[in-house]
């Protein structure tokens, strides 16, 4: 280890290595029991892949529901859980999330600049055991980015190829809608024109848009609380080392602006990295379509390195691949931005819209476009049985018209250049289409005969769009009689190729339910906490509901800078099974 007695020193009780909800939810947490805290973040930006996200939070039985009147028990939380995580159901961290959830939202909208709004999410499986249709996930306010002040050029910028021109929409409130409908009502015209000036606005006074939603106004929000509470965020900062001193973590060696530092921490060190999802040594190993030599291609920010696994590995942590699905999967295509750079664009909306299908490169359709983006991309995965994963959205004039596809937006917005980029296959047939896209030609064909047969009817005979409530919550409701079906019909035809990506990663360090890391015997590393991505997913490598990585990452967040400040001793004694251990006491899926 480098030489560090002799380094600038600064003292604390709790430092956090990141900015994400993860970090700052901890941050806060252990400030307002009264501990002093320091965080440092490598990017020159903070809010972590949080400022990029929807900012959803799956939290069950939270104050909003409980207020909605939704009915939901504990026990039905606990039920839908056991079906979700299957043989990864880990009883002790999964109770801690369902019980302390509500408890973290109270707080924080009782002490803190953070509040939540109430969607209409169902889970994403509302027809499993213990599934709902409505209740469980919970949205960050909007929130004028000004409450920063100068601090607001340190926010982390939403991810641009899901805004335009800069302008945030939210996909869990009617404002996306007004959108798709502004040349059908005059209503969401209005809408769309007051937005188009406010924002233009906030560009010529601010040179960003400072009225922002989803994720953004989450990153915002935690920021502006940890700064009010004069902890420090030393953006620009990497940590590049812990300091151990016998056997127990004590700091850690960073890089600031004026240099090496040392920065010494009392009560504990917490990781909160963001997990590996551009680590492309771990995710060749991690990830099955790469190890089979396919493409990824992840929106997070390219920060996400792994650094907090690769420390917490020094020092004697252990960081196991063991889920079949090893990270929250997201479909997404690469939209060229010139000289060989591509952004990534996720597919959220467009894969639930009538008369958009996916196909493989042999021209036919493998699952149920309107599941989830990670059972989607499971799907790919199982489908290309590895090495090669990408589909194809395939649909008509009338509909990219109607809906855009991927990055390439509605009626007026013109679709040429799209096709001149290689964006957009366009084809004036089926079969043109299918080979300018690198599809077979007599697959695709035999697949819109074939979907189109029960379209016509509003069905899908193949995999049953529309059937449950979740399938039909990002659909177009004002399209009978099914939200999520239309048959494709007439010339000309677009495809756009899509590829796998995540939204980070499920598995990560191994820690006990507070968030201590755990050595190889699975005993607590003294003074080393994870948080976040970093910290391995209570939910097993599956995808449960909007909300489910947010969601426990402050809940655990809270549940840490708890333990760090001595309120949580009840749950410091539980561990993670190890692997032998899961499997033994497996609960079928």
């Amino acid at each position: 280890m480098t030489r560090t007695t002799d380094l600038p020193t600064i003292e604390c009780d709790v430092l956090v290595v990141g900015s994400g909800a993860g970090g700052l939810s901890t941050a806060i947490t252990a400030r307002k029991s009264g501990l002093d805290v320091v965080v440092v973040e490598k990017e020159p930006v903070f809010g972590g892949t949080t400022a990029f996200s929807g900012g959803v939070l799956w939290i069950p039985l939270s104050p909003h529901a409980k207020k909605a009147g939704h009915a939901d028990t504990r026990d039905e939380v606990i039920r839908y859980m056991k079906a979700e995580t299957g043989r990864w159901y880990d009883g002790p961290a999964v109770e801690a999330f369902v019980d302390k959830g509500p408890e973290m939202v109270d707080f924080f909208e009782r002490e803190t600049e953070v509040r939540f709004i109430p969607t209409l999410y169902p889970d994403y499986h509302p027809d499993a055991p213990g599934g709902v249709d409505i209740g469980r996930s919970i949205l960050a306010a909007p929130y004028d980015i000004r409450g920063l002040g100068p601090d607001m050029a340190r926010l982390r910028r939403p991810l641009a190829t899901i805004t335009f021109i800069g302008m945030m929409f939210n996909s869990s409130n009617a404002d996306l809608k007004h959108f798709f409908r502004f040349t059908r009502s005059f209503d969401s015209f209005k809408y769309v024109v007051k937005r188009l000036i406010n924002h233009v606005k906030e560009l010529v006074l601010y040179r960003r848009g400072i009225n922002v939603t989803s994720g953004n106004a989450l990153a915002a929000r935690l920021a502006k609380t940890a700064l009010d509470l004069k902890i420090p965020i030393r953006t620009n900062t990497p940590a590049q080392e812990l300091i151990v001193d016998h056997g127990r973590v004590v700091g850690a060696v960073a890089k600031g602006p004026e240099g090496l530092q040392r920065i010494v921490a009392r009560k504990g060190v917490v990781l909160a990295g963001g997990g590996f999802s551009h680590d492309r040594e771990r995710i060749a190993k991690a990830y099955p379509h790469v190890r089979a030599g396919g493409e990824h291609f992840s929106p997070v920010p390219k920060g996400n390195t792994g650094d907090g696994a690769r420390m917490a590995e020094k020092v004697g942590g252990s960081v196991e691949i063991r889920f079949s699905s090893p990270a929250a999967w997201m479909p997404t295509s690469k939209v060229p931005l010139g000289k060989g750079e591509f952004g990534a664009f996720p597919h959220l909306l467009d894969r639930y819209k009538p008369g958009i299908i996916g196909v493989l490169k042999n021209g036919t359709r493998f699952t149920n476009e309107s599941n989830s983006y990670h059972d989607v991309g499971a799907a790919m995965v199982a489908a290309g049985q590895g090495k090669d994963t990408g589909m194809w959205l395939v649909c008509d004039q009338a509909t990219i018209s109607k809906y855009g596809l991927g990055y390439a937006k509605p009626a007026p917005m013109p679709l040429g250049p799209f096709v001149r980029n290689g964006y957009l296959a366009k084809g004036a047939t089926l079969r043109e289409l299918a080979q300018n896209a690198g599809i077979d030609p007599a697959g695709l064909e035999q697949a819109v005969r074939e979907y189109n047969e029960g379209a016509a009817q509003g069905e899908d005979r193949q995999f049953g769009r529309g059937r449950t409530s979740f399938n039909r919550y990002l659909a177009d409701p004002d399209h009978k009689p099914n939200p999520c079906v239309a048959p494709i019909g007439n010339g000309p035809y677009y495809a756009l190729r899509i590829v796998m990506g995540d939204l980070g990663t499920f598995d990560g360090i191994g820690t006990d339910v507070v968030g201590r890391v755990l050595d190889a015997q699975r005993q607590p590393i003294e003074g080393l906490y994870a948080v976040g991505n970093d910290r391995a997913s209570v939910m097993g490598g599956n995808y449960p509901g909007a909300g489910i990585t947010l969601g426990p990452i402050m809940t655990f967040g809270y549940i840490t800078g708890r333990h760090l400040a001595g309120l949580e001793p009840s749950l410091s004694s539980t561990a993670v099974p190890t692997l032998s251990t899961r499997q033994a006491d497996a609960v079928p899926a």
